[in-house]
């Protein structure tokens, strides 16, 4: 009898997969005819795709233009919306007020949540895995000496710590990335080890200011996974863009999914886990540090991601920057949630449920109308420091470059006070206190006198 190749099984209309070496050892040891060998093959056939959604799922939209410099930003937030909600797996989702879109329509805006059924989406997470907040309250303490204290800690910029200042990254954890089918990565692990501790650049920022209610000053910082986080998106939407060659091709490659009852499902989303556990060791690595250096305890801390993706049974809530609410999301809830708007203004310390218009979600921050070029192009006609100093005026701001970034000033975020305004009209939180600002360190222009570019350090630094 003949013996059946690779070749003969592409001839019947099949693409090569890990499963043929299988399927011929079983076909040629039980001597198959053509008719029982077709019958056997049935279980590898593909299914037949999975066609976009004739119409959008619904999704509620929390967001209003103000002025006629939001128009523009809100209309391209909607419109993106409709074209994402064709995507085959969600069933719901819905806009923030501090919405805006972040590429070409079809991609998942900044302030989108959407819900997903049995799938999971890196795309709708993006590179920076877990970005999130976390405050700790120092108590009567004087805010300048927490902000010192924190700024001699603290590193901002590309890549890790030099070694000499590396913090660790505890055993338990190294482990656990060792068993996971996405984490064990020797070179992923190293890179791990070297990030923690820093916070890259862009909007992350390091807050210190006084809390409304008890007159406490607080820390609050603010950045994701850092590059293991970023490895393990590469990773994610390689393996999703595979499942949506096979399962639904006219599927956007940004909104590819992972099956969740699938083994590389199941990893991944253990992986998550993990880098959230990362990113929460981050965040307090830096906080811990900041309490050892002026030698006290603190008297509370609580932190949440704000873009993420959340289980509620089968469903996955993927929120790109939005604040999760409803106690379900957070299996580690130790208070109530953050949101911050800018450095000029008050962090934001909120509760709430789910209702018929949030998902169970609140906005993350203030968002922008416009890209950081066109708002520095819009500011042109005055010198850098110009801007600085009207919009900094009374806070002690500081860029760990030693360089000003003024797409990260006020000027550059949605107005606070409309974002404020649209959380109360549209119901989607209470606020319980504000930490209003003392100062902050942000990373500044990364692409100019970076610190890590030079032998000593120098801090711009306004007081």
């Amino acid at each position: 009898m003949k013996t059946i190749t690779g070749n003969d099984l592409i001839a019947l209309g099949y693409a090569p997969k890990k499963w043929f070496a299988e399927a011929l050892e079983y076909i040629n040891k039980n001597q198959l005819d053509e008719n029982q060998m077709k019958e056997y093959l049935e279980q590898f056939k593909s299914p037949e795709p999975i066609s976009l959604l004739e119409n959008p799922a619904e999704f509620i939209i929390n967001i209003r233009a103000e002025d006629e410099s939001e128009n523009d930003n809100v209309e391209k937030v909607i419109n993106t919306m409709n074209v994402l909600m064709k995507t085959p797996t969600l069933i719901g989702g819905a806009i923030m007020p501090d919405a805006c879109p972040t590429g070409p329509e079809g991609h998942i805006p900044v302030g989108g949540v959407v819900v997903a059924k049995n799938a999971i989406h890196p795309g709708f997470h993006s590179a920076d895995i877990c970005c999130s907040v976390m405050l700790t309250d120092f108590g009567k303490v004087n805010p300048k000496d927490v902000l010192d204290a924190a700024h001699s800690i603290t590193y901002f910029g590309y890549g890790g710590r030099p070694r000499g200042e590396q913090m660790p990254m505890s055993q338990e954890l190294m482990d656990a990335f060792r068993e996971n089918l996405f984490l064990n990565d020797e070179n992923l692990i190293s890179i791990a080890r070297s990030h923690m501790g820093t916070q890259g650049d862009g909007n992350h920022f390091l807050f210190v200011g006084i809390s409304k209610n008890t007159g406490n000053t607080m820390l609050v910082t603010h950045h994701g996974s850092r590059a293991p986080g970023a490895k393990l998106y590469d990773k994610g939407m390689k393996v999703a863009n595979r499942f949506r060659m096979e399962l639904s091709p006219e599927t956007l490659k940004e909104n590819a999914w992972i099956p969740f009852e699938t083994e590389e499902g199941q990893q991944y989303w253990e992986a998550l886990q993990l880098i959230r556990k990362w990113t929460k060791e981050n965040h307090e690595s830096i906080h811990n540090a900041t309490l050892d250096k002026l030698n006290i305890e603190k008297l509370n801390r609580y932190w949440n991601e704000h873009n993420f993706v959340f289980r509620d049974g089968d469903l996955f809530y993927h929120a790109k920057g939005a604040t999760p609410l409803d106690d379900k999301f957070l299996p580690d809830i130790t208070g109530p949630r953050l949101i911050p708007l800018n450095m000029a203004e008050p962090v934001l310390i909120v509760q709430g449920t789910t209702n018929d218009r949030n998902l169970g979600f609140a906005p993350h921050g203030a968002g922008r109308n416009f890209s950081r070029s066109f708002h520095k192009k819009s500011l042109a006609h005055k010198t850098i420091e110009e801007v600085f100093a009207e919009e900094t005026q009374g806070l002690d701001i500081r860029f760990f470059t030693n360089e000003i970034d003024i797409s990260e000033l006020p000027s550059a975020y949605k107005s606070a006070k409309n974002v404020r305004a649209q959380i109360e009209e549209y119901g989607l939180c209470e606020v319980l206190d504000e930490v209003m600002p003392y100062g902050c360190i942000m990373a500044g222009d990364v692409g100019k006198n970076a610190p890590w570019k030079k032998k000593k350090k120098k801090y711009f630094v306004k007081r």
